[in-house]
């Protein structure tokens, strides 16, 4: 039997890009280093799959910009992979080594009709590049430098303690104005403006 519901969604589903980065799954220390707001690895681990899972779509697409797990025994990418919703490209972070058949970018140019963005893991790794930037790395250990988003070095860190544990949509940043940005701590906080 055919499913009219269902091929209405496919019709009028936008496919939405997403992105997030430094998920650190299976790994006790970041939770401690990173002052996650989280007890137990279980419950981080979770969490960010709920996340994920109620913002993406399966047809979505998701540039995860590295570091799917560290720690000793962690899970390989294509575990957490298998869990989460959404067409998932993946961009190699510092910790993203023997994940497997997992292919794995070293960097992505992604254009939009506003912008041109780079999409790199550690934004330490494009100092030529003059446009925006989107990358991981840092965490929400240089918040003076790499916010979520700075307006004057051009950068958007999408790690995951910027963007509450959760992906965010390239829609989401371009309905941002992020030319006028300043600084935004968060990706819920209140842009500062030019």
């Amino acid at each position: 039997m055919i499913n009219l519901q269902h091929i209405v969604n496919n019709i009028f589903h936008k496919r939405t890009i997403y992105l997030i980065s430094d998920t650190h799954f299976d790994h006790s220390n970041i939770i401690r280093y990173s002052h996650r707001p989280f007890s137990s690895v279980f419950e981080m681990n979770s969490a960010i799959i709920r996340n994920w899972n109620s913002t993406v779509k399966k047809d979505d697409i998701v540039y995860f910009l590295g570091d799917w797990g560290f720690g000793r025994g962690h899970r390989p990418a294509a575990y957490w992979i298998s869990r989460l919703n959404g067409k998932i490209i993946s961009i190699r972070g510092s910790h993203d080594h023997g994940q497997g058949r997992q292919s794995i970018l070293h960097y992505k140019i992604l254009k939009t009709n506003k912008h041109t963005f780079l999409l790199v893991h550690d934004p330490n790794d494009s100092r030529t590049w003059k446009g925006w930037l989107i990358h991981g790395h840092i965490h929400n250990s240089k918040m003076d430098k790499y916010p979520f988003i700075n307006g004057n070095r051009k950068t958007i860190n999408v790690s995951v303690e910027l963007t509450s544990y959760t992906p965010i949509s390239l829609d989401f940043l371009e309905s941002l104005d992020i030319d006028s940005i300043r600084w935004m701590r968060t990706s819920t906080s209140v842009p500062e403006r030019n």
